[in-house]
């Protein structure tokens, strides 16, 4: 990882999840030169704000966050806003095959199963099936979602063992994440440019770095 050889693929249910779960990770990717792709399985917004209008704002919002980040593209599902436990597993699969087939990426990053929101667990097990075994994908890494993740009962649990110093990378992430108008919040909840400066740095202290972000290894096969 950050070789310059591999290219990647964060997962995300809604917009904003894949810059709150791994955007420092993604930057540093992106600036070793590292090909960085990201998927948003739901179209994020007809559940939560009963506007569909704000369909094409999200996507633009996606993309504005992607340029800061130095993403190389932006992938879309259009599968339906917080109501993935309601569509068949095999289409949520589909979503991502269709993309790990196209971007033949070498590292995965996807939702934590610890999670309160049903559509992260539910993208979580599909990106299980669609990189499973013969996917060609060599790692495949899970991440914490701020207001979702740390709000899960501890029926299973995130338990980091990967660090990624994103020292370098906090102001970019920060500033990518605040490319999504609607879902910044106010300290100290935790999708607000505090909260999100005070887990990186929380993390870092785990691992000596003035900053960084951690993963659950599911799979890796190098």
């Amino acid at each position: 990882m950050f070789d310059g050889d591999d290219t990647v693929l964060v997962v995300g249910a809604h917009p904003d999840d894949e810059v709150l779960g791994a955007g420092g990770t993604m930057a540093r990717h992106a600036a070793a030169g590292e090909e960085v792709h990201t998927l948003v399985v739901t179209e994020g917004t007809t559940q939560q704000y009963d506007d569909e209008d704000l369909i094409e704002e999200k996507r633009r919002d996606a993309r504005a966050c992607a340029d800061r980040l130095g993403v190389t593209d932006v992938h879309f599902g259009d599968l339906p806003d917080m109501r993935l436990d309601d569509v068949a597993h095999v289409e949520v699969n589909a979503v991502i095959e269709a993309v790990v087939d196209e971007v033949s990426p070498d590292v995965v990053y996807t939702h934590s199963r610890r999670e309160v929101n049903r559509d992260h667990v539910a993208v979580h097990d599909s990106t299980l099936v669609a990189t499973r075994p013969g996917s060609g994908v060599a790692t495949v890494l899970a991440y914490e979602t701020p207001s979702s993740t740390e709000w899960s009962p501890r029926m299973e649990g995130f338990e980091p063992d990967l660090f990624v110093d994103i020292g370098s990378h906090l102001d970019a992430k920060v500033e990518a994440f605040e490319a999504y108008e609607t879902e910044v919040r106010e300290y100290p909840h935790p999708r607000s440019a505090e909260s999100l400066r005070a887990v990186a740095k929380a993390r870092g202290a785990a691992c000596g770095a003035h900053a960084a972000e951690a993963f659950d290894v599911l799979r890796a096969y190098r």
